[in-house]
């Protein structure tokens, strides 16, 4: 059985410029670390792997510094590790990401079962894994908090719906998104870590792609577009006062009445 899970480097804090025009963030110089939905992605199939057997995958999409989180997989346990990366590709909306990550799977092989963290957190609109699977043409479920069973090329899981929880049966290749807390993820492994960190990874280019059209890959081929983006203003205001209880409950009566909290 092929794993593969689709991991992403993201900003490892809030506080990250962006480019007023494009809408597109800053990435370079900034702190970066693998996005915290991915881990459990990773961890599932890790989980999958040691029960079932099989062999764990890992790809992105991003800069060339993104290898970073590639190696932090393998640290905990993937096999093999692949980033997909061009100039052209940079400011992909979702469908453009989606576009370009069915691509570069394809390019790295046939896997049975692909994972996905529910969402990113620079992100937040879980959109790629479903589409991804949309264009690979394979069957996707989003949601999973549990994988009951792994038997006879199929995969059983429970779908966190609104009101209740599904237990929904998939034939391979399929595509599932998972939960927050699935399963704890592991800690990297120091004795992995220094046997991996001079490992091969697969480098894909627009060259590599098997669809051609630059129109399709990057700013160019995102149809939706950020329209305007600014850090929000504070408005909070502090006051320190002093004296007595009596006083400074007197002071707040005043303010509350003052802001029509009160009459």
């Amino acid at each position: 059985m092929k794993i593969l899970v689709c991991i992403k480097q993201v900003p490892g804090t809030n506080k990250v410029e962006v480019d007023e025009k494009t809408g597109v963030l800053k990435r370079n110089g900034t702190d970066s670390k693998m996005n915290p939905y991915d881990l459990y992605a990773l961890e599932t199939a890790l989980r999958i792997k040691e029960k079932y057997g099989g062999s764990v995958s890992v790809i992105s999409m991003g800069p060339p510094q993104a290898k970073a989180v590639l190696y932090e997989a393998f640290a905990m346990g993937a096999d093999e590790g692949a980033l997909i990366t061009d100039r052209k590709f940079g400011g992909a909306d979702v469908l453009a990401t989606s576009r370009t990550l069915s691509q570069g799977i394809k390019k790295f092989g046939e896997f049975d079962i692909i994972l996905c963290g529910l969402q990113t957190t620079d992100g937040d609109t879980a959109q790629v894994g479903p589409e991804v699977a949309e264009m690979l043409n394979i069957p996707s479920i989003c949601n999973i908090e549990k994988i009951e069973q792994v038997q006879d090329n199929t995969i059983i899981v429970d779908m966190d719906m609104p009101e209740d929880i599904e237990r929904v049966r998939v034939e391979f290749p399929c595509l599932l998104t998972v939960k927050k807390d699935i399963f704890q993820p592991r800690l990297p492994s120091y004795i992995k870590q220094q046997q991996t960190q001079k490992k091969d990874i697969d480098i894909f280019t627009f060259s590599d792609m098997e669809d051609q059209n630059e129109k399709k890959y990057g700013l160019s081929g995102s149809p939706t577009h950020v329209e305007r983006i600014f850090p929000p203003t504070s408005d909070k205001i502090q006051q320190h006062w002093q004296g007595t209880a009596q006083e400074i409950s007197g002071q707040i009566y005043g303010l509350l009445r003052e802001k029509k909290f009160i009459r």
